[in-house]
């Protein structure tokens, strides 16, 4: 790993979506028959059901076409990352958000690492409730002014940011996109196994922000000088005003998406209202205010567009009719081991298949309805199947370049996407170890 050099985050997308265009080639087509769940309301497969179709493999010109498309696909996400980081970027245009670093980096002085378990429970818990993650990626200057005024490097703000939450959301025992969806699917009890679940989620929290405390202080350098302006070291009222609206707007999303249903478009117009109201309040005048917005855009372009490049590879395996053909592939076999075996290969499964399906809602609609009468067979029930899927799918999350969401985080920070690899593979793999004892003591306590 020390000698990896890995290309621009666009080009290992690109050669994905080649990749995939050439399964569509060599990969048998083949579909499930679906049909509408009652309990979701979502379309999901058939178990039992899988035949072979018409072969549609996707020509060089087509897998091309497919990027503009994942992009429409991931419109909504792509839009929140620019009116939300233009959201940001008024905001430290304001002075506020500098203000508070130099507040609470004064405060701490040699206590900064205590920011790392303390960002990182936040963050994780975030994950857990409701499985955030695209909504860090605006998040990524604000926490980059952090970890250099504490003098950790940008690989840290990601790690106890978007680590932290997709770790979070892999353990949780309430996500709704996650588990929620998965245990509906398997037609349990939303939050049964809560506290099961809970019980392995702490240690798991422990083994990430842990490893990336030990990364802080192995890399740490000296804090970087605040800049020599009066509006980025002292805090007035509009400081505080201002910060006090980004508090307002995150707990109207929050009290929005939980009373009201609010999805990714309510959150982009929550925060872009926020930004213009943090503008004039700060003395930004309409135009400084726009021209802040302005910049954030630019600044946010290159993650963007990551999460479109991402979502193309999905959309090139959909079009190419083997996305259905990788499921059954992977899980037929499963069927044949012993039942804690078994069970281990539907996280390795679940892990596999994330690559190519990188949406947790998505993929728990494509396998659950495969995967729970499967469990009912090797005799561990359902409620383990949803424990691998869970595991499995989610903490692929950490490592998959077709997760646009974590490319378009490190690439708005900075950072190389090998270094990441270097940095998240062994904890990782812990992690998987963590999730694959979960699976197999829920076998032996008879989990329900």
């Amino acid at each position: 790993m020390s000698r990896l050099h890995l290309p621009h985050p666009l080009v290992l997308l690109v050669a994905g979506i080649l990749i995939a265009a050439g399964a569509t080639w060599l990969l048998p087509a083949g579909q499930f028959d679906r049909r509408e769940d009652a309990a979701t309301g979502r379309i999901v497969v058939v178990p039992g059901t899988y035949h072979a179709v018409e072969p549609a493999p996707v020509g060089l010109f087509d897998a091309m076409v497919a990027i503009p498309r994942g992009a429409a696909q991931a419109a909504d996400v792509i839009f929140l990352v620019f009116l939300v980081g233009g959201a940001f970027t008024v905001v430290d245009r304001t002075g506020a958000l500098r203000a508070a670093v130099d507040r609470l980096a004064a405060g701490l002085r040699t206590r900064e690492v205590l920011v790392i378990p303390l960002a990182g429970t936040l963050f994780a818990i975030l994950g857990a409730l409701e499985n955030m993650l695209e909504e860090f990626i605006a998040l990524v200057p604000v926490l980059l002014i952090l970890t250099r005024a504490l003098g950790f490097d940008a690989l840290t703000a990601i790690a106890m940011s978007a680590g932290a939450a997709m770790v979070g959301a892999s353990f949780s025992p309430i996500n709704p996109f996650q588990v929620g969806i998965a245990q509906r699917l398997a037609e349990l009890p939303l939050l049964s196994g809560g506290l099961y679940r809970i019980a392995f989620m702490v240690p798991a929290l422990g083994i990430w922000l842990g490893g990336t405390v030990l990364h802080a202080r192995r890399t740490r350098t000296r804090p970087e000088a605040a800049e020599p302006d009066a509006a980025a070291t002292s805090m007035d009222w509009r400081h505080g005003t201002v910060l006090a609206l980004v508090l307002a707007a995150f707990a109207i999303y929050v009290f929005g998406v939980i009373r009201l249903g609010w999805g990714f478009d309510q959150l982009s117009a929550v925060f872009f209202i926020m930004g213009v109201i943090a503008g004039l309040i700060g003395r930004l005048g309409i135009d400084g205010t726009a021209r802040a917005y302005a910049d954030g855009f630019r600044e946010m372009a290159l993650a963007a567009l990551i999460i479109g490049f991402a979502r193309a590879i999905f959309v090139v395996l959909e079009d190419g009719r083997v996305i259905d053909t990788i499921v059954q592939g992977l899980f037929t076999p499963i069927a044949e081991l012993p039942a804690a075996l078994s069970a281990i290969g539907m996280m390795v499964a679940q892990t596999a298949i994330h690559v190519p399906v990188p949406s947790v809602s998505g993929q728990a609609v494509l396998t659950m309805p495969v995967l729970v009468p499967l469990s009912d067979l090797l005799g561990f029930g359902p409620q383990v199947a949803v424990l691998a899927y869970q595991y499995g799918a989610g903490l692929c999350d950490l490592l998959t370049p077709t997760n646009g969401a974590l490319m378009a985080a490190i690439a708005a920070a900075g950072v190389r996407y090998e270094d990441w690899l270097r940095f998240a593979l062994p904890l990782w793999l812990a992690l998987f170890v963590l999730g694959a004892i979960a699976v197999v003591v829920g076998i032996g306590v008879g989990l329900r």
